[in-house]
């Protein structure tokens, strides 16, 4: 009922202003309801006050597995424009919306298809050290009963899982490639090759770069960084919930250390880009 609703009013439901693009496993899911507290920024249509479930939607995957539901269907998931003049006069400031859908850095027609429609939107990723993003994305996978494979094992069998996947997607935009998503575990830790296809459509003006471990050890800060980059007054409210941490045993040095080899060239060429050194390094 809410989603023909939402389709039926689409042309009176404003594109987003912020797009949490990712990455997988690197936080995105307790900063976006984290950021959800601040009273400026929006949820999505309808509010999960008038839903029974516990949580908001998080992201609408648009730009990645969604979009052969077009564009309609995408505003949909936006508030409406009154909903944004009500908040605007109830908040005494601009207020703004923004969905996470951190697949987006990773597939790639996202960039292309997002600077089409959403051009002004500004870009945030929540990156995390990519050895135990990578780590963390395999544990998730073999939690859901999803990976059969061990951690190292799997690694090894990614190049030929991904072989032709990206130009399916590229050649379908009704194809989904599971391998592509899911089992990309080192591929989606190469931040620097996802990332410059957004820089060259968006600009690096309009992306905003954290890192996870600076969100989890001081998330007011990255908070008030996030409401300067939007253009929202930044309200103190508590933040810092933990959300979908992959428990599991701890990588064994050896591997961590060969995937430490692995990263060191694409961190070197991030840092070059955003102009400022990571934790991880």
């Amino acid at each position: 009922m809410f989603r023909i609703m939402g389709s039926m009013t689409a042309s009176v439901r404003p594109l987003p202003d912020f797009l949490l693009i990712g990455t997988k496993r690197g936080g995105t899911t307790s900063l976006y309801y984290d950021i959800l507290k601040l009273p400026n920024i929006l949820t999505l249509f309808p509010s999960a006050r008038h839903l029974p479930k516990a949580n908001e939607t998080k992201g609408i995957h648009y730009f990645d597995t969604n979009y052969w539901r077009g564009e309609r269907w995408y505003r949909s998931h936006l508030p409406s424009k009154w909903a944004r003049q009500r908040a605007e006069q109830a908040h005494g400031g601009r207020v703004v919306v923004g969905e996470a859908s951190p697949y987006y850095l990773f597939h790639p027609l996202a960039a292309e298809r997002a600077v089409r429609l959403v051009p002004d939107a500004k870009l945030i990723l929540l990156l995390r050290d990519p050895v135990m993003r990578t780590y963390s994305h395999w544990k998730e996978r073999r939690r859901n009963n999803a990976e059969p494979l061990e951690f190292r094992a799997a690694i090894e069998a990614e190049e030929a899982r991904l072989a032709g996947e990206a130009a399916k997607l590229k050649a379908d935009p009704t194809y989904y490639s599971y391998a592509h998503e899911q089992q990309s575990y080192v591929a989606q830790s190469r931040y620097i090759d996802a990332l410059m296809p957004w820089v060259e459509r968006f600009g690096l003006d309009k992306i905003l770069v954290l890192a996870s471990e600076e969100y989890y050890a001081d998330p007011s800060s990255i908070a008030q960084q996030i409401a300067t980059f939007v253009g929202i007054d930044y309200v103190p409210v508590e933040l810092g919930e933990h959300r979908n941490a992959a428990a599991g045993e701890a990588l064994d040095g050896e591997t961590q250390a060969y995937l430490q080899t692995l990263f060191a060239e694409d961190n070197a060429r991030l840092e070059a880009l955003i102009g400022r050194s990571l934790p991880w390094t």
